[in-house]
């Protein structure tokens, strides 16, 4: 499917966003550059995004036969996706299985620590301010969703981890933690939004011990450890053995 440069509505670090002929529907187009610590380190990732785009599309379609409503309709092409278009909330909704990145960092609790339950954190998504942490209170002063908005984000982000631990656990990988973001239709609905692929989760392989060679996410790039196509690349097969 050709894109229409001409009707590019917003370009951000992973996606370029281009309006359509139905003022309801967006075409997602995903990019192979790959950006770390809030844009200060920069690469491409050969493939990325098309590979990002069919495991977030094939993702948000079984979810949605799960009824974890979202903004996917169709993948036209290779890495472009239509998608519903939403007001996005200005919040990074992260659910932590495991202890890891800025987790360990701000608490000091070693990483690998299984949590005694799942941990939902809420970042504000300003790249200025670093995208800092909030607190609930934090989140309502500055009125980034409603208190209504928040117990339903939190309750969505708990359905959606059951529903995604399982699936990886299918394809022999454990779901450590991941970044969600959410959106309201013309109706005002609440939906899940963006993209669910190794760019967001941190994904470690169930059968490998060694803490290197386990990583088959995003931070092979962050952390320069190598074989960063091949490690998304790894996560797509499985993921079609277990949705064709």
């Amino acid at each position: 499917m050709s894109v229409n440069t001409n009707n590019k509505l917003y370009e951000g670090k992973a996606k370029i966003i281009y309006t359509t002929e139905d003022p309801q529907v967006l075409l997602a187009e995903f990019k192979d550059d790959a950006t770390a610590f809030n844009a200060k380190k920069r690469g491409s990732i050969q493939g990325k995004g098309s590979i990002n785009c069919t495991i977030s599309s094939k993702l948000f379609l079984r979810m949605a036969q799960e009824g974890i409503e979202n903004h996917f309709i169709d993948s036209p092409a290779a890495g472009q996706m239509r998608v519903k278009a939403l007001k996005i909330l200005p919040l990074e909704v992260v659910v932590r299985n495991i202890a890891a990145g800025s987790l360990c960092q701000q608490t000091g609790i070693e990483l690998g620590t299984v949590l005694t339950k799942p941990l939902v954190e809420f970042y504000y998504k300003d790249d200025k301010l670093g995208d800092p942490l909030l607190t609930r209170d934090r989140l309502l002063l500055l009125k980034l969703a409603t208190e209504e908005q928040v117990e339903q984000i939190i309750h969505l982000a708990l359905q959606i981890n059951t529903f995604l631990q399982d699936l990886w656990q299918q394809c022999s990988i454990t779901l450590v933690d991941f970044k969600l973001e959410f959106g309201l239709d013309w109706q005002h609905k609440l939906l899940l939004a963006d993209e669910i692929s190794p760019d967001t989760c941190r994904l470690w392989d169930t059968s490998e011990i060694d803490p290197i060679h386990r990583i088959l996410d995003k931070d092979r790039f962050r952390r320069d450890l190598g074989k960063v196509e091949d490690a998304y690349q790894e996560v797509l097969t499985r993921l079609l053995e277990v949705i064709p």
